[in-house]
């Protein structure tokens, strides 16, 4: 039996088709219910349906009023504020498309990304880097909210298989990729709906990360929308150890989080009473059996997980109705078609590892890399999309996770290149040779660790702060640690694998 799952036919997208008219059609027929709230310790920000609509399509006509016209880019380099997603949707109402971006990116990691993709415009928050860009519209934050009380602009209705934004993700290149994805990408996520979620419009979905990450993005604000369903959403500066607290007082019935979050809320050991939560989701990077258990012997609750990427989100995932097997990611989600394949792409037999693919013709799946199509063209064997992670599958479709079949790391749920890390800091004085990997510092935890050669050793402090100067911080070494050679294959290419075993020597007891 080969390893082949069809969860059947998913649903045909509309036509005509936007992507934000999608997100926001509850708010004619519930303009008073509350769709956002953002959770302070002393008070709540709520936003009504009608009133997101009022100021997402206002933004939308300001921002056409600034000039910019339907296919023109949007570079978003906002805060961890309400505007981020309403600046989202607006762009995507009028086909303007809008980039998101981490508000923890350098200038430098920017200028990079702006060149290949000559945005039209940038939005711009307040203290949040961005390099001087020649002949782009800069507008500000505060530019942005007057926009909200505009005359609202009417949906650009069209082809659901148009560009309606990009994201980014790190290349195993080293350069980031921008990934175009077309307004079916939010029609596809149904399927995520009843496939993990378990979501329905009575729910209050809390989710732990900050507005302008494209998981909080997805996960935490445009799927309750779509189904009118509340977000709940922690203010900026709200800690771990806050969150059991926001979750009772509001009465949040489903939680959402990267695996370290959860570990951290954990780690208080005091009890969680969470009378309303049925249950909580987890995505990003795989989640310890430890983490499992803990959380259900503190809440009464399940934690559900699921696997996907930039490219396509998510579509192997446990449920309320289909938990997933022990030590497994889960199962393809209804609609979705996915396999485990070899290098030429076909299907290996039940229970033999491969890498983990997704039908080509998924709704789901991206339209491309902006400006890449020989990158393109090499994640597709035939009829797959190959994800580049390896897995095995049982005979009831249920996916075990292996590992990448490359060196990309994983950063609390951000995927970084090493080659990226590696070439921002190659020149740093002193060093020689650098490799970059990613440790298990502790069970469930991982950090990146730089690894150099040099003449002498080098000051520690001021290697990280260098660091801080060229990098995100989600890409920035936690560590750096000298050694004498780096490890080589005889053809001398790095061998990251072999750098994680120099740290667990390097950090033995003095028993060990």
């Amino acid at each position: 039996m080969s390893s082949l799952f069809d969860q059947g036919p998913p649903p045909p997208c509309p036509s005509p088709f936007n992507m934000a008219a999608h997100v926001l059609a509850h708010a004619p027929a519930q303009p008073d219910k509350v769709a956002l709230a953002v959770l302070g310790l002393s008070r709540a920000e709520r936003w009504s349906y009608g009133k997101l609509e009022a100021a997402v399509r206002g933004t939308a006509t300001g921002l056409l009023q600034q000039g910019l016209s339907a296919g023109d880019r949007v570079l978003m380099r906002l805060g961890n504020t309400v505007e981020f997603p309403i600046a989202y949707l607006a762009c995507i109402a009028v086909d303007l498309v809008p980039v998101p971006t981490s508000s923890q990116l350098t200038a430098s990691e920017v200028a990079k990304m702006a060149e290949g993709l000559q945005p039209a415009a940038v939005l711009q928050g307040t203290g949040i880097a961005c390099p001087d860009l020649p002949g782009v519209t800069v507008i500000d934050q505060p530019l942005l909210e007057e926009m909200r009380d505009l005359p609202p602009a009417a949906y650009a209705m069209g082809d659901p298989e148009r560009l309606a934004y990009i994201v980014y993700t790190s290349g195993t290149s080293g350069n980031p990729r921008a990934v175009c994805h077309a307004h079916r990408a939010i029609w596809a996520r149904r399927m995520m709906h009843e496939g993990w979620y378990g979501l329905t419009s009575e729910d209050r979905l809390m989710h732990a990360g900050a507005f302008n990450w494209t998981y909080t993005l997805g996960t935490g604000l445009m799927d309750p929308w779509s189904v009118g369903a509340t977000a709940l959403i922690p203010a900026e500066g709200i800690g771990p150890e806050a969150l059991p607290l926001l979750m009772k007082r509001h009465e949040a019935s489903i939680f959402a989080a990267a695996p370290g979050v959860y570990r951290k809320i954990l780690g208080k050991g005091a009890p969680l009473v969470l009378p309303k939560l049925r249950h909580g989701l987890s995505a990003g990077e795989k989640m310890g059996a430890a983490i499992h258990e803990d959380w259900r012997k503190a809440t009464g609750t399940e934690v559900y997980e699921a696997f996907g990427m930039s490219e396509c989100s998510t579509f192997l995932s446990g449920s309320p109705t289909r938990p997933a097997a022990e030590g497994a990611l889960g199962a393809p989600q209804p609609g979705r078609r996915v396999a485990i394949v070899d290098e030429d792409g076909a299907p290996v037999e039940t229970g033999q590892p491969g890498v983990i693919a997704i039908d080509r013709r998924d709704p789901g799946l991206m339209l491309g890399y902006r400006g890449a199509e020989e990158e393109t063209a090499a994640r597709f064997r035939g009829e797959w999309f190959l994800t580049g992670d390896m897995g095995t599958m049982d005979e009831s479709g249920q996916v075990t996770y292996l590992g990448r079949n490359d060196d990309m790391m994983n950063a609390g749920g951000y995927r970084v290149s090493p080659l990226e890390v590696e070439h921002a800091l190659a020149d740093l004085p002193g060093i020689t040779e650098i490799g970059v990997t990613d440790v298990e510092v502790k069970q469930d935890a991982r950090l990146i660790v730089a690894f150099y050669t040099s003449a002498a050793p080098l000051d520690e402090a001021a290697l990280l702060a260098a660091a801080a100067e060229r990098l995100a911080r989600y890409k920035q070494p936690r560590a750096f640690l000298r050694i004498d050679t780096l490890p080589r294959n005889p053809n001398g290419k790095l061998q990251r694998r072999a750098l994680a075993p120099l740290w667990d020597k390097a950090n033995k007891g003095p028993n060990g």
